[in-house]
């Protein structure tokens, strides 16, 4: 097989995973970037679930320097290759794009979602805890996060029903999009555990401030962790 993939996804692993330190960092949407501030939103997970950002990015290395020094001619590694690429190339400039506008960075953060759990699907049973592993974990976050970007622009841009109801809005399109992804690949457990435990963010973070919304997040990473259970076993 053609090394040059192995090349690419290593080199745009290392740029996704230094666009923080070349950007100043990412502590969420400035509330003044919406014509309805978002303050506290109850759609957004508290803020120690956002430290699992160090072991995507730690895990994501790891795999890279295993792919590019020890599987760069194995084609089991080949299928995920181009849409990992593709998903992570264009992240590296995520960041940079959030400061700018909060709705295309939901653009940008779909088309990475929809590359990562392309990525995870083509991703071999060989080799799981390098490569299928933490691309799942980069996949579960992705989907958690995309569909908060969701909630935020809807009650951001004074849509529809307010805060809480787009934070139902997007819980559901979380756990719909998590359950799908997580049944049909029937494996990669990491998937649903991600996702689990950004609902448990969202749980802390409205446990008292939207009761309603904590008890949805609730409900949410039961049936997940159950079908992340189900594909560990």
């Amino acid at each position: 097989m053609d090394p040059v993939k192995a090349v690419l996804v290593a080199v745009a692993t290392l740029f996704f995973v230094l666009s923080p330190l070349m950007s100043g960092g990412f502590g969420g949407f400035d509330p003044s970037q919406f014509p309805v501030p978002q303050d506290n939103p109850p759609v957004q997970p508290a803020g120690y679930a956002f430290a699992i950002w160090g072991v995507i990015y730690l895990w994501l290395l790891i795999s890279a320097g295993v792919g590019l020094f020890a599987r760069a001619t194995d084609a089991a590694w080949d299928p995920a290759r181009l849409p990992l690429f593709l998903s992570l190339a264009p992240g590296a400039a995520w960041i940079g794009v959030a400061f700018i506008s909060p709705l295309w960075a939901s653009v940008l953060l779909w088309w990475m979602l929809v590359m990562a759990i392309w990525a995870l699907a083509r991703t071999p049973f060989v080799d799981r805890w390098v490569y299928q592993a933490p691309l799942a974990v980069y996949a579960g976050w992705l989907t958690a996060a995309g569909w908060v970007s969701v909630g935020l622009l809807g009650a951001g841009y004074g849509i529809g029903p307010g805060e809480t109801g787009w934070a139902l809005i997007a819980l559901s399109g979380a756990l719909v999009t998590g359950a799908a992804v997580q049944v049909s690949l029937d494996r990669a457990p990491e998937y649903g555990i991600t996702l689990v435990w950004a609902l448990i963010g969202v749980i802390v973070a409205n446990v008292t401030a939207a009761p309603l919304v904590a008890f949805a997040a609730i409900a949410g990473a039961v049936l997940i962790g159950i079908l992340a259970l189900r594909a560990a076993t």
